[in-house]
């Protein structure tokens, strides 16, 4: 009985508390690639840059808070910082939807030149981030580092394995929770989230039914700028801000939301959750594990990994292909708020 709890805490420690936080980074990420998609009928190659650029808002904001000797001691001061940050950013998401996306949307331009506009806005977007922040690596996670330490789990519980939560973690998870059902929630409940549902299913009746299409998208960036901004600084507290891995993360941002149903924000949470455990489960060793829950004679030599950890970002590409391929409207069927 004892092994076999050290076997789930083993589990627990590097797969499951890490999932539902890699897990609830992606969904917040495919979320806003989702209500792109589904308002504005285009996919935002751009999106893991903004969710860079709300990071490095966040980031900005917070030393700005420390400077004038602001935090909240326990939790991290980046969770003050986030509603300006997500001023900014969604400002940023105004400006560059008036000034690009607006201009070939009065043009009714096809999908594949929507694509080429967005790695544009990609490539001018990380630019400035590396103009306004610089290319090298911030730290700027404070307060308690963990909820729960490996070393008291292990006195608590008497067991070999420790089980760590860190305070990011589980303010991820907090957070995630309490804006995917605030958007869920403004999307059936509200009228204005009601009119973004109609404008989806069928543009041509909305107009005619008196819904004011710029109104629509308005509201549909300004969500999105509020989900990249949350997504990015939960994703820069929990790992550590790399201006360079966000434009890579949209590869499992945009493996989650097609996995799930893009177009549908049930989908693209629940995407989000897969992708992010599967790449866990697959690059996992699990040599220790299985000393625990076999035999002795049988206990293996090799780590019995089934993929390096280097690896990681090619399950998310296999993931994607593979729906692809058998379902590519995915899980849930998407188009559709």
């Amino acid at each position: 009985m004892i092994d076999f709890l050290n076997a789930l805490t083993l589990l627990a420690n590097y797969i499951i508390v890490p999932g539902l936080a890699y897990g609830s980074q992606l969904a917040l990420g495919a979320l806003g690639v989702t209500m792109v998609y589904a308002v504005l009928r285009f996919s935002n190659f751009a999106h893991g840059e903004l969710m860079s650029f709300g990071a490095m808002c966040t980031i900005l904001c917070t030393w700005a808070l420390q400077s004038f000797g602001i935090s909240l001691t326990i939790l991290p001061t980046a969770l003050l910082a986030i509603p300006a940050a997500a001023l900014i950013t969604v400002l940023y998401c105004i400006i560059i939807n008036y000034f690009v996306y607006e201009h070939y949307r009065e043009k009714k331009i096809d999908t594949n030149t929507y694509f080429i506009v967005s790695i544009g806005v990609l490539f001018f977007t990380a630019g400035l981030i590396r103009l306004v922040i610089g290319p090298k690596d911030q730290n700027f996670s404070d307060g308690v580092r963990f909820i729960l330490k490996a070393r008291d789990f292990k006195a608590m519980t008497g067991l070999n394995e420790g089980l760590a939560i860190k305070t990011t973690q589980g303010m991820t998870v907090v957070v995630t929770l309490i804006l995917v059902a605030f958007v869920f929630w403004f999307l059936n409940r509200t009228r204005t989230g009601k009119s973004m549902r109609a404008y989806s299913d069928n543009e041509d009746l909305a107009l005619l039914s008196g819904i004011n299409p710029k109104k629509v998208i308005l509201i549909t960036w300004i969500i999105t700028g509020i989900l990249a901004t949350v997504a990015g600084a939960l994703y820069g507290l929990d790992k550590i801000y790399k201006p360079f891995t966000f434009m890579y993360l949209v590869l499992p941002v945009f493996a989650s939301a097609i996995l799930g149903g893009v177009g549908n924000p049930v989908g693209a949470v629940v995407g989000g959750y897969i992708i992010a455990f599967s790449e866990l489960i697959f690059t996992f060793a699990y040599k220790k594990f299985l000393f625990y829950i076999l035999p002795e004679s049988f206990s293996p030599d090799g780590l019995v990994q089934l993929l390096s950890t280097d690896y990681k970002i090619a399950v998310s590409f296999l993931i994607l292909v593979i729906v692809l391929l058998i379902k590519p409207t995915g899980i849930f069927s998407g188009k559709t708020i």
